[in-house]
């Protein structure tokens, strides 16, 4: 219940002893990083927990925990793809799921967290299902090449070299999901390109499944010319870290800004993903949380 404005105090119970494991973590430790994370207190009680502290802070904690209780839903038949070694690729959290479904059903999803959340590569999974399904003819995969500590003009080679390592990633996730000979195949064919966002101008792309990766160092007015590329029969995904941006500190991020303008659309969906749905190695949920908190404590002492 509200004890007074901006404050919540709210209730979630759990099906089971094994839903509460996985939303409280061994020895609590999911409830420690949350508590840490968010201006939250949580009290754990059996098979429920009460979150009570800033209002948004609260319901962004509830919300995980239903994640988690989601996650036992997404079964090992949900594959989106296989690999080429045979490896099923599927949604791993709650929020993941949601991701990949609203890939089926929106028009243009919008998906923003931290590194290894699956944002690209879900993305990436999706477009080669559709593509075999024969729903889209072709994939698009573009980034902004921004600068982020190099420059160049200082690094070697002609201008694809040049902008060949910001681009390099989407390279790996097909390299997983297809092989390099089949890759490159679908690429001399024109079935897949994957290009800088500057040669998106000017383009109507219809039958596609089109996926702007690392969004937030896109400008307002970038943003708004990729958004305008939707031809029929198309979708879109896009991507990206709004904690990791490049771009110049007087500019604004076009990730930032669609948030707000594009909130109220129909066939829009958006989804927050964050250290709880990272599905590397380990290692990087900690990193992920440590910075978090490190970023909390610099705020609260400015």
């Amino acid at each position: 219940m509200n004890n007074r404005q901006g404050h919540l105090s709210k209730e979630i119970q759990f099906p089971t002893q094994a839903d509460t494991f996985k939303a409280f973590g061994e020895y609590d430790r999911y409830l420690k990083q949350m508590e840490s994370e968010y201006n939250v207190v949580i009290h754990a009680r059996g098979n429920s927990a009460s979150v009570s502290g800033n209002k948004k802070d609260v319901k962004k904690v509830i919300r995980n925990f239903k994640d988690k209780i989601q996650e036992k839903t997404t079964s090992s038949n949900s594959a989106v793809v296989t690999t080429t070694t045979g490896k099923p690729i599927k949604p791993l959290t709650g929020k993941q799921k949601n991701y990949f479904e609203s890939m089926k059903k929106r028009d243009l999803v919008v998906a923003i967290g931290p590194a290894g959340t699956g944002k690209t590569f879900l993305a990436c999974a999706k477009a080669v299902s559709a593509l075999k399904a024969g729903d889209i003819d072709r994939i698009v995969l573009t980034r902004p090449v921004v600068e982020a500590g190099e420059k160049l003009g200082f690094l070697p080679g002609d201008l694809q070299e040049k902008v060949n390592p910001y681009l390099r990633p989407l390279y790996d996730a097909f390299y997983t999901l297809l092989g390099p000979a089949k890759f490159q195949s679908l690429r001399n064919d024109e079935v897949i390109e994957i290009v800088p966002l500057a040669y998106m101008r000017g383009r109507t792309l219809d039958d596609a499944m089109i996926i702007l990766d690392e969004a937030q160092n896109t400008s307002s007015v970038q943003m708004q010319m990729f958004l305008t590329r939707i031809g029929f029969n198309s979708k879109v995904v896009v991507t990206g870290d709004i904690t990791q941006i490049d771009i110049a500190k007087n500019k604004v991020s076009g990730l930032i800004e669609i948030q707000s303008i594009l909130k109220d659309i129909n066939g829009v969906k958006f989804i927050y993903f964050d250290e709880y749905d990272v599905v590397r190695h380990n290692l990087v949920k900690k990193i992920i949380n440590a910075y978090n908190v490190f970023k909390k404590n610099k705020r609260n002492n400015s």
